[in-house]
């Protein structure tokens, strides 16, 4: 401070001896002191709002992201309504029958045997099979025998006959008669309800005259008779 004002007096002494006309005289002061610096000026208001920019060009696309844990168990869900009501099905109870003899029959054509049976349904199939010791002999020469079975006095046409045949040659020098169990069995469809009579025959090939026939010879025969369901379609 005190610098400031020998520097002020000094300043006046060489204005006086410049300018003896004192009144006539100007001479310029020191510059004073800067001041103190003001106090920050409140903010302005917000600006008006710019326009919307052009849409920026798409990313590239980020790896996959990791697999997420499994979530927790949902509830259970309601119950559903009953559906409707099936059809009633068919049931079918087992149903056989078996007539068996202890008899040699040497008849050549003929019935051997009858069985009656009771028939439960119309829709259902009989399997029929006879069992016994046939031969055929005719001499030296070729013969045949058939036996086969019938219902009501009518052989099997559904699908078709029930039947079994025995070829004998005895052309050959020591021919011998083979005595032998056999059995012939298979299903008839389309017989209906009630009581049928099944029976074993016996009688000659397609195209053959008659032979000599020997059924049952020292064994017992037996005709079994079982009631099934439809077959499959």
């Amino acid at each position: 401070m005190k610098t400031v004002i020998l520097l002020s007096l000094l300043h006046l002494a060489a204005c006086d001896e410049q300018k003896p006309n004192a009144a006539s005289s100007v001479c310029s002061g020191v510059p004073g002191i800067p001041g103190i610096p003001g106090h920050n000026g409140q903010p302005g208001r917000d600006g008006f709002q710019g326009e919307k920019g052009e849409r920026g060009v798409q990313g590239a696309v980020g790896p996959k992201g990791a697999s997420g844990k499994i979530g927790h168990k949902g509830e259970r869900g309601l119950t559903g309504e009953a559906g409707p009501k099936g059809h009633r099905g068919s049931t079918y109870i087992a149903n056989w029958k078996q007539c068996a003899w202890d008899r040699r029959d040497f008849k050549d054509t003929g019935i051997i045997q009858e069985c009656s049976f009771r028939k439960s349904y119309n829709s259902t199939a009989l399997r029929v099979a006879y069992a016994a010791n046939l031969v055929t002999f005719c001499g030296r020469s070729f013969c045949c025998g058939r036996w086969y079975i019938t219902f009501n006095g009518v052989e099997c046409s559904s699908p078709l006959s029930i039947e079994g045949l025995v070829f004998v040659d005895y052309r050959s020098a020591n021919p011998g008669q083979v005595h032998r169990h056999r059995q012939t069995e298979g299903f008839c469809e389309n017989v209906p309800a009630g009581i049928v009579t099944i029976a074993a025959v016996v009688g000659n090939c397609k195209g053959m005259g008659t032979a000599d026939r020997d059924s049952g010879s020292n064994s017992a025969s037996r005709l079994m008779i079982e009631e099934y369901p439809p077959a499959q379609i």
